[in-house]
């Protein structure tokens, strides 16, 4: 896929879709220190990778993340949220053992739901004005 100033091409699509995502931890624990944040945006560029999603932004505190990514239209946002928690959890479990006891009632790092918008290009106002303005064929 070629990128041109923000703007990616696939097939025959061009195209610039970013999703803001903010995923919260179980029970809202405060579960993270900088070295889990640190390690899970490597696993969540390396998963975005898998996607041909690009992680624009990632940050967090104790107890949430919170994503930019850069998504190509083939790919669904719910099965791209799944994979990101999923791929995330199992990965920390496994190497951070001490975050084992915050999995001790569900056995889950992420609550089951997550915030997800869809940001970037013009304001939703802008848009409509330029959609209403358009030459109708009479």
């Amino acid at each position: 896929m070629a990128e041109l100033q923000g703007i990616r091409t696939g097939g025959p699509c061009v195209f610039a879709m970013h999703v803001d995502l903010f995923f919260v931890t179980k029970f809202r624990h405060k579960v993270f220190a900088d070295r889990h944040l640190t390690r899970m945006e490597q696993v969540t560029r390396d998963v975005c990778h898998d996607f041909e999603a690009e992680l624009v932004e990632f940050n967090g505190e104790n107890n949430h993340v919170h994503l930019l990514v850069n998504y190509p239209p083939k790919v669904a946002v719910t099965r791209l949220v799944n994979s990101l928690k999923g791929v995330s959890s199992r990965r920390l479990r496994q190497e951070f053992p001490d975050l084992v006891r915050h999995y001790y009632r569900a056995n889950k790092l992420w609550s089951g739901s997550y915030f997800a918008g869809s940001v970037g290009g013009a304001p939703l106002i802008i848009a409509k004005q330029y959609i209403k303005q358009q030459n109708r064929p009479v």
